[in-house]
């Protein structure tokens, strides 16, 4: 189908054309009438969302998903493409009502791709390269959650849910309508779920048209993830050359060891022989025992190893043999328990199991990678100085930089002799690039939303850089209204990150997104504070037991500097933020010092006391803040809690308006719901915006364009005026 007779919009602005896309519920290139060239929450809806890729096998098409979203239906629906790595001949081979995810391409041409059956159970199928003849070829009970085709084609590894009680206990059969959990183990909730099932891999054969009935379960009966929860997907297995085995990533922890503990590993399948073998470490090795209420920086756990040996002791993940099979790399850091240690590029060599890390020159992180078919370098992805950008590394180590530009690379895979990437900035959502693996020269494949590009003016993003209080200079974006004038003044936000340790790069959000803010008057300074990557390990790890430290300092610094600006009015400051960006919104508004006229906190820590003992990861709290807030013998640990927001709330004197999601498990909505009390107990103005639907993000598009409508109604009352 061509895309210009695609007419239905996600906004709903637009009616589908019923003949042209068949019965499918809504589907397309959404082409909404916008006024004023301005961007509103619901073009943001109306955009849409590039997902992930497969390269052909000859390298001269590509497969990709895209997603579109219906305000009205409140849902998403998710397509396939192909396109020609020459920019030609784009196609939609999407024909059915439900989404269709997952494009993977075989050795003859054809995608295989997920579906739903009749029954609604995501099944695998087959078809054409041009969308015909599809045909279904697996036809179990359970959904599949993604798969990878052996190298041979002749077996396919797919990822199922399966029961799980190792936190909560399983209900009585007589009981089936009981809505009550017995909870016998930490670990019993995890990032917006209570814990009942986990996903494991299992191995079908493959005929040429159909799956066997018959899978091997790759980790037998063993009670773990893999891939990990909650983020990790497909990545996290792979298939060696021969199709004789499967690396992946496993931590084989349950309930508290689980919670505290980071220490994931790859381990090694054999497919003929159905023995496991640990990559990381010896098959003796034991962990020592862990104080379970505090930090691991300090415990024998990350302790120098007598024997000099690397345990690799933190995460390691995304296996990829490399194409001779002599190699195997993947992504590690070095310490348990702390989830933002530098990610690391390890290969290990299978003949002799030496390892060697080859991007120790690179002080940041290795965010995603793939092997050359020269089988002696890899590219990788990684943040530098606010921008992510493409990098090679040989086997020894010689890390070249590739790309260049204001711009963020997300992703990126071999194409024949290029590099298929995917770019964003934050003046234009992800497209994907073909990148000239030697010269680094990128050349734009699709044009997913290029109608917005052309049709919405945009503000202009600068790099600005000043001083903190201890002399050290600070990174941040100012973001401009669109036709900006200089002559004019305007009110500016102050974006506060997550993550903690989440990089201010050129990122692309649907909810935090700084052109829209931009769109509605505001200037937006978004400092690269201290605890971010991309500006070496020192600059990130000075975060750690230290929320209120020089981070506060650098945000202060960061909007002093802005106000300098003749076209920023300092008399109009807001200050924003989600997360660790929340919290920090939450202990500025006790310690602003009247800067700001209003605060707007998304999930954000108000209780530090509280959150210690209501997060589900425990290794999140005890390496961030130290340890348990009963522990009183250390000062550092007791430091952390005298300065948690709550201790501040007597200085509270600022409109906040808190928001929150209900089935966020990492920060609970009890925080948003005390902060908001505390502050209409003292008088304050506040609002309380309460998601009972949604996690630590705002996921469905009704609830997204209330977040936009609520977040600039209070901005525009409190700082505006």
């Amino acid at each position: 189908m061509n895309k210009s007779v695609i007419t239905f919009l996600a906004a709903g602005l637009l009616s589908m054309t019923q003949k042209e896309v068949q019965a499918q519920a809504f589907i397309g290139r959404q082409k909404p009438q916008i006024e004023n060239r301005t961007l509103t929450p619901e073009l943001l809806w109306a955009m849409g969302r590039i997902g992930g890729s497969s390269v052909s096998p000859d390298a001269k098409q590509i497969a990709y998903n895209v997603s579109y979203y219906s305000v009205a239906e409140n849902k998403s629906h998710t397509v396939i493409y192909t396109l020609n790595t020459d920019g030609s001949d784009e196609k939609l081979l999407t024909t059915q009502k439900g989404s269709e995810l997952a494009p993977k391409y075989l050795k003859n041409g054809k995608i295989t791709f997920l579906a739903a059956d009749a029954n609604g159970t995501m099944q695998l199928w087959m078809m054409n390269a041009d969308g015909s003849a599809r045909q279904q070829i697996s036809k179990g009970k359970r959904d599949i959650e993604d798969y990878i085709f052996s190298p041979d084609e002749k077996r396919v590894l797919i990822i199922h849910s399966m029961p799980y009680t190792g936190s909560i206990a399983a209900k009585p059969a007589d009981l089936p309508k009981t809505t009550g959990y017995v909870v016998n183990e930490a670990m019993f909730r995890h990032w917006d779920e209570w814990v009942e099932t986990i996903p494991q891999p299992f191995i079908y054969h493959f005929n040429g048209s159909e799956l066997s009935t018959d899978p091997i379960a790759v980790l037998g009966n063993e009670p773990f993830e893999c891939p990990m929860k909650p983020f990790g997907g497909i990545e996290q297995l792979c298939w060696s050359p021969d199709s004789k085995c499967i690396a992946y990533t496993c931590r084989k922890k349950t309930g508290r060891e689980y919670a505290i503990s980071t220490d994931s590993d790859i381990y090694l399948y054999n497919i003929e022989t159905g023995k496991t073998t640990n990559l990381c470490k010896p098959a003796n090795y034991k962990a020592p025992a862990y104080d379970f209420t505090r930090s691991l920086q300090h415990q024998k756990v990350n302790a120098p190893i007598e024997d000099g040996k690397d345990y690799n002791l933190g995460y390691d993940t995304n296996p990829s043999f490399s194409a001779n099979g002599k190699y195997i790399a993947w992504q590690s850091m070095e310490r348990d328990g702390y989830e933002s240690d530098r990610n690391r590029l390890c290969i290990y060599e299978l003949k002799t199991g030496k390892k060697t890390y080859v991007t120790e020159s690179f002080d940041s992180n290795v965010d995603a990678y793939t092997w050359a078919a020269d089988n002696k370098t890899l590219y990788f992805v990684g943040t530098w100085h606010g921008t992510t950008h493409v990098y090679s590394t040989n086997l020894k180590g010689q890390v070249k930089k590739l790309t260049d530009g204001q711009y963020d690379y997300t992703d990126v895979a071999l194409c024949g002799k290029k590099l298929l990437c995917g770019r964003q900035s934050m003046k234009e959502p992800k497209e994907y690039f073909l990148v000239d693996a030697k010269k680094g020269k990128a050349t734009q494949l699709t044009h997913e939303n290029q109608y917005f590009r052309d049709n919405i003016d945009w503000g202009d993003v600068q790099p600005r850089t000043c001083k903190s209080v201890d002399g050290k200079e600070i990174l941040s974006w100012i973001v401009l209204p669109p036709r900006f004038d200089a002559n004019k003044k305007y009110p500016a936000l102050l974006f506060c990150e997550g993550g903690p340790q989440s990089p201010v790069s050129q990122f692309w959000s649907y909810r935090w997104n700084m052109q829209i803010m931009a769109a509605n008057g505001y200037v937006v300074v978004c400092p690269n504070r201290r605890g971010l990557p991309g500006f070496g390990q020192e600059w990130l790890e000075e975060i750690s037991t230290n929320y209120t430290g020089r981070c506060m300092d650098d945000y202060k610094s960061a909007i002093d500097d802005a106000c300098k600006f003749p076209y920023v009015d300092k008399n109009r400051l807001g200050c924003v933020g989600a997360s660790f960006g929340g919290f920090s919104v939450y202990w500025l508004a006790g310690n602003h010092d009247k800067r700001f006229k209003a605060f707007i906190a998304h999930d954000g820590i108000y209780n530090l006391e509280a959150q210690y003992t209501e997060t589900e990861e425990a290794w999140f709290t005890n390496w961030d803040l130290g340890g348990a807030p009963w522990l009183k013998d250390d000062a550092t640990i007791q430091r952390t809690f005298q300065n948690s927001p709550h201790k501040f709330i007597d200085k509270w004197d600022t409109p906040i308006l808190c928001i929150h999601g209900e089935k966020d498990y990492r920060i609970v909505a009890s925080q948003a719901m005390s902060a908001f009390n505390a502050a209409r107990y003292r008088g304050i103005p506040a609002q309380l915006l309460i998601f009972p639907d949604e996690n630590h993000w705002v996921l469905k598009p009704q609830n997204g364009i209330l977040w936009q409508r609520t977040f600039f109604a209070w901005l525009d009352k409190w700082v505006k005026k």
